[in-house]
């Protein structure tokens, strides 16, 4: 019977190998998303913008607070 199976649903063999990278991309995206060094990399970054000017204070805060929220989240 398990023959018979993979052999009818081997036209859907494209579909399940790109659900399946699909999957893999966001498992990766979600792994980077919740690691702490990344968070911290991205304060870092944050900062730097603030001290070249980039950014105001204002937008620096509310994004410092997502990331700092990130982070506890972890």
């Amino acid at each position: 019977m398990g023959l018979l199976t993979e052999a009818l649903l081997l036209p859907l063999a494209p579909v399940r190998g790109s659900l399946w990278v699909v999957r893999q991309a966001l498992a990766e995206a979600e792994r980077q998303y919740r690691d702490p060094a990344t968070v911290r990399a991205e304060l870092a970054a944050l900062e730097a913008r603030l001290v070249s000017g980039e950014i105001d204070q204002e937008t620096f805060d509310r994004v410092e607070d997502q990331l700092l929220d990130r982070l506890e989240g972890l």
